[in-house]
């Protein structure tokens, strides 16, 4: 296990082939991690014409952001835990404030506030360069030790934040 990558830089590739590259759903969105650290992720979503709900305002369609956040607020939840083990999203709100900016890429940052045995909780945002003027908000509950195996994924996440998971 690569346990070296201490650097910011090495953290964000292994995460970027492991949570989007390796989840077929979020490497065809096309999600870009953009930082990782002990319970707290961010993401990109590039604006492309596939993505668009509203082909006469090019505004991109609510289910790619309700992905990238859902996946972000993942990522954060996997820094968190002690253990790799499976989890999944129980409930998840979002709150859409405003439409994307055509044309412009949206970021979500999400952070894991809260983790007990079975639940994990999770707030986020997107917006499109200024975190204080989102174009989404979203609250996220995941329920720890569903059936299923842990990933490879969740396994090398506890190698690389291991020092910080521990916490």
């Amino acid at each position: 296990m690569p346990k070296s990558l201490t650097t910011p830089d090495e953290r964000i590739a292994l995460f970027q082939t492991l949570f989007s590259d390796a989840i077929p759903h979020n490497k065809a969105l096309g999600l870009k991690v953009l930082a990782v650290a002990r319970g707290l992720a961010s993401m990109q979503l590039d604006w492309r014409e596939e993505l668009v709900g509203n082909p006469e305002t090019g505004v991109l369609a609510g289910g790619p952001l309700t992905a990238m956040l859902d996946g972000c607020c993942g990522m954060a939840v996997a820094t968190m835990l002690k253990e790799p083990m499976p989890f999944a999203t129980l409930d998840l709100r979002i709150d859409y404030a405003k439409p994307a900016v055509p044309g412009k890429p949206v970021i979500a940052e999400a952070e894991c506030y809260r983790i007990t045995r079975s639940v994990a909780f999770t707030r986020a945002f997107a917006h499109q360069g200024d975190p204080k003027d989102p174009v989404a908000a979203a609250a996220g509950t995941f329920m720890l030790g569903t059936k299923g195996k842990v990933t490879r994924a969740q396994a090398i996440a506890k190698e690389v934040l291991g020092k910080e998971t521990a916490k």
